[in-house]
């Protein structure tokens, strides 16, 4: 079994400074998250929201089916994080760097250009353990603040990192892969999201990309440059 970088068994609160706890710190985007989440979701009302849709939207069917990576992404996120916390800091720091940058533009697109989707079945034609999973999901999760998706933008910020990881296998980078592609689509089958919100996400993420691995990808064609 791997042993931890970090010794977390030595932290204390008094010792959130020091470098080898420091990037604790960025665990608080959570809490800034969460309660933005919480001011837009209950201050901003639904009559005010932009209605997001695509005549794309139209041709992809409900499928509950989908609803299983769509949870899926909740141990993504919490497992790759701990992996990142555990055994790669710099990678952990780059991946919560990644979900902020996402996180504060999410925000601040739900305050200035509120919006919605209305795609949801008003019923469903099937009853079983799926249906009833996305009805519990449509009871929680509003149908405001869809554009761009967080659930796709983190699944890519994930995916980048893990893509990178010199400890991870070629076997599970290509899972990973598989599943945030699965993840994604996820979205739009459930009816969470329109695929507008996607696309977005997925403009977003690009440019965030270039801005926290631009070295990264310098060395790489740099490296792959001089081997020519």
């Amino acid at each position: 079994m791997k042993k931890p970088v970090v010794d977390y068994r030595e932290f204390r609160l008094s010792k959130i400074n020091d470098p080898r706890f420091s990037h604790l710190k960025l665990l608080l985007g959570w809490v800034f998250y969460f309660l933005a989440y919480f001011i837009t979701e209950k201050f901003i009302p639904e009559s005010t929201c932009y209605v997001i849709h695509s005549k794309l939207d139209d041709l992809i069917p409900f499928c509950e089916v989908f609803v299983i990576p769509y949870v899926f992404w909740y141990f993504l996120v919490f497992g790759s994080l701990l992996y990142f916390l555990l055994y790669n800091v710099s990678s952990f720091k780059k991946l919560m760097i990644f979900i902020i940058i996402t996180q504060v533009t999410a925000m601040l697109i739900y305050i200035f250009f509120p919006n919605c989707q209305d795609m949801r079945p008003e019923e469903f034609t099937r009853d079983n353990i799926f249906t009833q999973s996305v009805g519990f999901l449509y009871s929680v999760d509003t149908n405001t603040n869809v554009f761009p998706s967080l659930h796709v933008a983190y699944s890519l910020a994930i995916a980048s990192v893990w893509c990178k990881e010199k400890d991870a296998s070629l076997l599970w980078k290509i899972f990973v892969v598989v599943a945030v592609i699965l993840i994604c689509l996820s979205t739009a089958f459930i009816k969470q999201h329109s695929v507008l919100d996607g696309f977005a996400s997925l403009f977003m993420c690009l440019v965030i990309e270039i801005f926290l691995y631009r070295d990264y990808y310098l060395k790489k064609f740099k490296k792959q440059t001089s081997e020519k």
